[in-house]
Parts: C-alpha cells; structure tokens; sequence
C-alpha cells in the first residue's frame, strides 16, 4: 500500500456509481489507502461499502456535510498528500503516482488538477483547454500551467497545504466550493498546476438536483468574489457573473442568497495579495470567452 498519497470519496444516494468507482480505485497498482465519508445517504450506500469494501475506510456523517466531508476524510488519512475524488470520478492507473513524485520533487506545490476525461466517449472535458493554456506566468520549476483554481473530483493536494488554509469552507458546502479554497492556497503561497499525464475519468451521475447546484455555484462564486478580492475585481465578477445567468427562479433565488450572505461575508473579507488579485484579473478575459463556463442545468 502506498503510504505517501490517499484517495477521499464523498457520497450521497449513488450507491451504484460509488461501488463502480470504488472497483477501480482498489485495481490501481499504487493501491492508496481509500476513505470514503457518506453524507447521510438512504439508499444503503454506507452498509454496501461495509459488505464489498472492508479495507475502505468508512466514515458515516450523520448529516449531509456537502464538500466538508472531504475534511473529514481528509483527517482520517496520515498521507502527506490526498487525491480528491467523486463517487462518479476515478483515477487512471499511474496518475496517482506521478502525483507523489511531483509532490516530492517540489515542495511549494500545493494542489496538481490532473487532464479529465468524461465518459463513456473517452473525450476531454470542455474546460480543458483553459487549463492547457492557463496564462499565468510560473516559475521554471512548475511542472504545469499555473493554475489559481482547482476542479475538486480530480485534483491532488498537499495535506499541509490544504489544513493550513483549513479546508473547505462550511459555509459554502457544495457547489464551486474549490475556488475559496483555491485562493487561499495561492494567497498563502501555494502554487497550483494542470498535469496533462495524470488522468482521472468522469461519468456524470444520473442522480443529480441540477438546479440547486447551479443554485449553489453561482451563490458560492459570488461569496468567493466577495469574500477575497478587492472592490474593483469583486464588482467586475459580479457583473460578469449576472451577465451570464439565464433569467430564470434559480438564478434569482441564487442572486438572493447571495445577497442574505454579505453580513458574514463582510465580517469575513480578507483580501488575497496583489499577485493573485492581478492573475485573476489576467483570467478573466478566458472566463468570459468561455464556452464550458456556462450557468445552465
């Protein structure tokens, strides 16, 4: 068993997709320690794992914790580094790997998102060429294009990394909760890259609530704008952002919530450095050409 790098899982009610998923992590030649944290599902889904899966580590939330589960899972590992993982995402052979070399080999690398593949047709996700020609300038020794993002079912992290940040956020629970994340990673001087040979596959769930999370993401992008950047950025995503939702009840009931949520928010904003706020500034024009950014179900 390799005791350098573990896999997080979280799951709610896809018991079918998380067996599958589970399947094959435990055919990877690195064999990773696997935890999985089972966010109150009533489908079975924990005692399924228990019966097929005993050498998975199983921890059973009693609540739906969304993305918090990955802390969860997170603490019950003692690798130095964690590959994120959904019960409908999986990682090829080798990937994790690599992962644990370029960790070892440089030790400000935060988080590594790996080339995603969405199945069954084998084809690269939409998002992909943003990441192959991410504009932000590296230092030599990055092994990728730098990222100030990361696609949380498919990325690696360093454990260090990702505790002194402290996680995902609660607040945000599920829905672009990696972008809060991934700026205070760069803010505390993490650097985070694409990989194009570590693999990982997607077949999306057909067990899915398509509005609320779309509901969920464009609230959550708006806190993170809100939380981290200054006025003027934070302005300009936000128009950004109501430029491109379809003028329908979940966006309004999103742009709602989002708006309940600048008390705390306030109370909470804590600005990046100047770095970042200027890499963002250089990803915005991408953002906005982007077609695999798009807010629709």
């Amino acid at each position: 068993m390799n005791d350098r790098i573990g896999v997080v899982v979280i799951t709610k009610d896809r018991r079918p997709e998380l067996l599958r998923t589970l399947r094959l992590l435990e055919d990877l030649p690195e064999r990773p320690p696997i935890v999985v944290v089972d966010n109150a599902s009533t489908d079975s889904t924990p005692e399924a794992v228990a019966a097929e899966h005993p050498d998975v580590g199983l921890i059973r939330a009693g609540i739906n914790l969304g993305a918090v589960g990955r802390n969860l899972g997170v603490e019950a590992l003692s690798t130095p580094y964690v590959a994120f993982c959904d019960d409908d995402t999986w990682w090829e052979p080798g990937s994790l790997e690599r992962a644990v070399r370029l960790m070892d080999e440089h030790p400000r690398l935060g988080a590594i998102t790996a080339r995603l593949l969405v199945e069954p047709r084998g084809e690269e996700d939409p998002l992909t060429p943003e990441l192959r020609d991410s504009p932000l300038p590296r230092p030599g020794w990055l092994p990728g294009p730098a990222l100030l993002g990361i696609l949380a079912g498919v990325s690696v992290l360093r454990v260090d990394a990702f505790r002194r940040v402290g996680g995902f956020s609660r607040r945000l629970w599920l829905g672009g909760e990696e972008e809060l994340l991934a700026l205070d990673l760069a803010a505390d001087g993490w650097w985070m890259c694409w990989d194009e040979l570590m693999v990982a596959h997607h077949r999306a769930s057909t067990v899915r609530d398509p509005r609320g999370r779309r509901r969920r993401g464009v609230r959550n992008t708006l806190w993170t704008a809100w939380l981290r950047r200054p006025l003027g950025g934070a302005l300009s995503h936000t128009r950004f952002v109501l430029r491109s939702l379809p003028p329908d009840l979940t966006s309004a009931l999103a742009v709602c919530e989002a708006v309940a949520g600048i008390p705390w928010v306030l109370s909470e904003h804590r600005v990046v450095p100047d770095h970042v706020e200027e890499g963002l500034r250089m990803l915005a024009e991408p953002r906005e050409r982007s077609s695999a950014r798009r807010y629709v179900d």
